[in-house]
């Protein structure tokens, strides 16, 4: 099966994945930190002893039993709205600090509004909490895709990313199973206790932060060449000497080289720079934003109560069955996204999520009052469905692909534009929701006719992906560059083969297989400067190489070439 699904190491790629496997599964526990927290507070709003203490706003002598629209609302958009501010500062710190410390201080700033949450007996407190453990929330949303992509090898690397959303679910069921327990408490420790238990995940990720290896791209971009090596040594389980290792960080170097001769690493370069460096980022900000308008936060914040107010029994036990679904069908995109592909799974996943919530709101636009307990058996039905739609493609493969298709010296900027739009939107939703659904005056009353908007743009998202989402499945993040610079169409990018190595251009110029056309930059003398730069650096670990480049033409002749070992990883 392993094989069959690509799990397999292929036979002729040198060293093991296995440390590199590791640190990526690993770190994608950081997705626990934003799906707890989402279904922790999906369960509180609904808790008796929760709405007791905050619900005092909406009455005066906090006779009423009920959240208002308005503080529900802002209880749970503040989270997003700090997700958005931790997107955009993962940039800049990613950039400077790099990725791993940038990590610790998200999940530090995490763990500041976990404990401010739980002190909480006022809903400023609170608020203050959820913005702050949003802004570490949005940092890591960032930075754990990232990171997982500059170490992996390409043959895994898709799967390694949807880790992350595995883990996303794993937080939503995990919160849904402890409100379930301590809902029955008749005090504070109801909300408090699954407020508190935040902190478990944030401090057993920052305790393996502390010891795994920084990133060997972000090594290479900031000029620490050998410490490059020795991280890309310490994930591939190779000699720093090994001709593998020499050649895949000589091929990272020379592709980053060969990036700056096409422009600077400016937040200007993200939407004019080559190659369709605007085309990329346009790509990764439309999947975040479409993937928040599938409405799967919708049911991911407010099942609970969404569900009680449609007359649906048990609220709670059917919102847990709903995080289960959540889980376990997400396991299929682990297995198939490298067979598939991501725009196969993308498209598929949309026309599935459509189909179900478009019946869901033509069903209870034409079956009105009459047919109420018919009503809840197609919601739940057909949100479950929905639910497996999403988790088995959209979930995962939207942080695949635009983990993916940045180059390196822009990924970090480019990475947190997208993700910011992705949280920007979640604000959105999570904020206008209960005006939306609810009844009463100032809301729209909508209900189940909600999934009209959501089926919509799932309509959308399917021509959205088979006009601009590129597959970038089975090749190196360096090779994808090529695969923009090469191919015009997405549509055409699954037939796309590599045919030069970024180190033949540092070395040459060109590439025999794949001569480039008169005028082509790949012809730029800048782009061999560089490589002289970069071969002829004196702190590089990568003595070897550089002596066989100095050589004489005698002794290159005896060299032995590495011709069937796949150095790009």
């Amino acid at each position: 099966m392993a094989i069959a699904m690509r799990w397999h190491k292929p036979d002729n790629v040198a060293g093991s994945s296995a440390p590199a496997i590791m640190v990526g599964l690993f770190v994608a526990s950081g997705g626990l930190l934003f799906g707890y927290d989402t279904g922790a507070i999906n369960g509180i709003l609904a808790m008796d002893e929760f709405k007791k203490q905050f619900a005092t706003n909406c009455s005066s002598g906090g006779t009423n039993t009920n959240l208002c629209p308005r503080d529900s609302s802002i209880i749970v958009a503040i989270l997003s709205a700090g997700t958005v501010l931790g997107a955009m500062a993962a940039a800049p710190f990613g950039d400077f600090l790099g990725r791993r410390k940038s990590l610790l201080l998200g999940v530090a700033l995490f763990c500041m509004g976990a404990i401010f949450q739980v002190c909480a007996d006022s809903i400023p407190l609170l608020l203050v909490g959820r913005f702050l453990a949003g802004v570490g929330v949005g940092a890591v949303s960032v930075l754990v895709p990232m990171y997982q992509s500059e170490m992996a090898p390409k043959w895994i690397r898709g799967t390694l990313v949807c880790a992350y959303q595995f883990s996303i679910t794993v937080g939503l069921l995990s919160a849904s199973i402890v409100n379930v327990i301590t809902a029955p408490i008749q005090n504070s420790a109801s909300y408090r206790i699954p407020l508190g238990l935040q902190l478990v995940p944030a401090l057993i990720i920052t305790a393996g932060l502390l010891v795994l290896p920084e990133t060997p791209r972000f090594l290479v971009k900031k000029g620490r060449k050998e410490e490059a090596g020795i991280s890309l040594s310490r994930l591939r389980r190779l000699d720093i000497t090994h001709p593998a290792l020499i050649e895949e960080l000589h091929e990272i170097i020379a592709n980053h080289q060969y990036e700056l001769t096409l422009g600077d690493d400016s937040w200007k370069e993200i939407f004019v720079g080559t190659p369709h460096l605007a085309r990329r980022t346009f790509t990764g900000c439309g999947l975040q934003m479409l993937q928040q308008l599938t409405g799967i936060n919708f049911i991911m914040y407010y099942s609970t109560t969404f569900f009680g107010g449609a007359g649906v029994d048990s609220p709670y036990t059917k919102s847990l069955i709903i995080q289960v679904i959540n889980v376990v069908s997400t396991i299929p995109g682990l297995i198939v996204i490298e067979s598939w592909g991501r725009r196969r799974l993308l498209m598929g996943g949309a026309i599935g999520m459509a189909a179900c919530q478009l019946f869901i709101a033509s069903f209870s636009a034409a079956a009105g009052t009459d047919l109420k307990n018919a009503q809840q058996t197609i919601l739940m039905v057909f949100c479950s469905l929905n639910i497996f739609f999403f988790a088995s493609s959209w979930g995962p493969v939207v942080w695949v692909v635009t983990s993916e298709i940045y180059p390196l010296k822009v990924r970090a900027k480019a990475m947190s534009i997208s993700t910011a739009s992705n949280w920007l939107l979640n604000f959105g939703i999570a904020y206008s929701t209960p005006f939306m659904v609810d009844a009463g005056p100032g809301n729209a009353g909508f209900g189940p006719k909600i999934f009209f908007i959501w089926g919509a743009f799932c309509v959308f998202s399917v021509f959205f992906v088979w006009f601009m989402v590129y597959e970038t499945s089975k090749i190196s993040l360096e090779q994808i560059d090529e695969m923009y610079e090469r191919v015009n169409h997405a549509w055409n990018s699954k037939n796309f083969e590599p045919s030069w190595s970024f180190q033949q251009i540092v070395d040459e110029g060109w590439s025999p297989s794949a001569i480039p056309p008169p005028g082509h930059e790949l012809h730029a003398t800048a782009s061999q400067i560089s490589a002289e730069t970069t071969l002829n650096d004196s702190s590089s670990s990568t003595t070897a190489h550089e002596t066989g480049n100095s050589s004489s033409d005698e002794d290159k002749a005896v060299i032995p070439t590495m011709a069937n070992v796949d150095f790009s990883y």
